[in-house]
């Protein structure tokens, strides 16, 4: 099993590629991106799009061929001015192209990757083959130039967007303080998004790893899937969107018979996104998201911390695979306990945009 590969730290002015690893570009999202372009270049980084990024760029529901997208992620890999890339969009692409990856160009100069949603199944495939330290957290389009701007004001009262340009450029940036304690973003309005929920109380520490939840399951049908060690006293999250309960107790049995839920140390769910109880039989009582994860961890003694910001409903908390968290559900907190990044390596002869 490969060991932690931190990604190397961003400096102000360092080149970001904003690309398109899985769906494209909307052509009622222009505005979206340029406007998480925008962030990006506030928090002190250039910023570059793909050209898959570009309007009219489509294959069926991708940006492109598998060998396209396959070929334009390589690219930046191995460009050494690009020193971060953050995904635009999911969809459902990713899934094409993980055999055709350069991963002898992640373990050379490794850089932060960032996305979610069908990212995710990027960021886990890297994590299992090189141990990278991915970040699952907001893509360009709908989290940076989207929720950011939309979510209520955070819990104890400050913009959620500064308050996650703050967040994300110091976990990016800061490869010797630990970011510690993660703020809490939702409930800060009286009919918004409900905020942290204690599931099963209890605290515990060890490695993120987590994603969207179908595609974790999906991964580990794959060369791609994590080592069962991976899941050795880890804090494991994940989301869904868009399927029903039904299939979220199947996916959560899957792990349970494969024994992911006796190795692991924690649980955060995030906020469900159109997850409905579709399915129940007659005048049968709908569940609860609440409930079906407790059904199928039976008596297992560990914490759970639903209602966490991590999802499609709005704007994530950056989540880095492999990076010592605590999660105290009792408490409702959630905290990065080490850098996310690794020391920067001085760079010479750096172009302009």
């Amino acid at each position: 099993m490969p060991e932690l590969l931190r990604p190397r730290a961003l400096a102000p002015g360092d080149l970001v590629a904003v690309a398109a690893p899985s769906g494209p570009l909307e052509a009622d999202a222009l505005p979206l991106l340029e406007r998480g372009a925008d962030v990006l270049t506030a928090m002190g980084f250039r910023v570059r799009r793909a050209p898959l990024t570009g309007p009219g760029r489509r294959r069926w529901w991708a940006a492109a061929g598998p060998e396209e997208q396959a070929r334009e992620f390589n690219r930046l890999l191995r460009d050494p001015e690009v020193r971060a890339i953050v995904a635009h969009t999911g969809g459902q692409a990713t899934a094409g192209w993980l055999d055709l990856l350069d991963l002898d160009a992640v373990r050379a100069d490794p850089k932060p990757v960032l996305g979610c949603s069908d990212v995710s199944l990027l960021l886990l495939a890297l994590h299992s083959r090189t141990g990278l330290a991915g970040l699952h957290g907001d893509m360009a389009t709908y989290g940076l130039g989207g929720s950011w701007h939309t979510a209520p004001r955070t819990v104890a009262g400050h913009d959620t967007a500064t308050t996650l340009a703050d967040l994300y450029r110091r976990v990016l940036t800061d490869p010797v303080k630990r970011p510690g304690p993660l703020p809490e973003l939702r409930g800060a309005v009286p009919d918004g998004p409900g905020g942290r929920e204690c599931w099963r109380p209890g605290r515990a520490a060890g490695p993120l790893v987590g994603g969207l939840l179908g595609r974790l399951v999906t991964l580990q049908a794959t060369p791609f899937a994590l080592p069962a060690e991976r899941f050795d006293g880890a804090v494991l999250f994940w989301e869904e969107v868009e399927r029903p309960l039904s299939a979220v107790w199947q996916d959560l049995h899957v792990l349970r018979m494969s024994g992911v839920l006796d190795r692991i140390a924690g649980m955060v769910v995030g906020v469900p996104h159109r997850v409905t109880a579709a399915g129940c039989a007659g005048d049968a009582p709908e569940p609860s998201l609440r409930q079906v994860v407790l059904d199928v961890l039976g008596d297992r003694p560990l914490p759970v911390l639903g209602g966490t910001e991590v999802g499609h409903a709005g704007p994530n908390l950056p989540l880095p695979l492999g990076i010592r968290a605590t999660v105290d559900s009792g408490a409702r907190t959630l905290s990065l306990d080490e850098p996310a990044v690794g020391p920067s390596v001085p760079r010479t002869g750096a172009q302009g945009d």
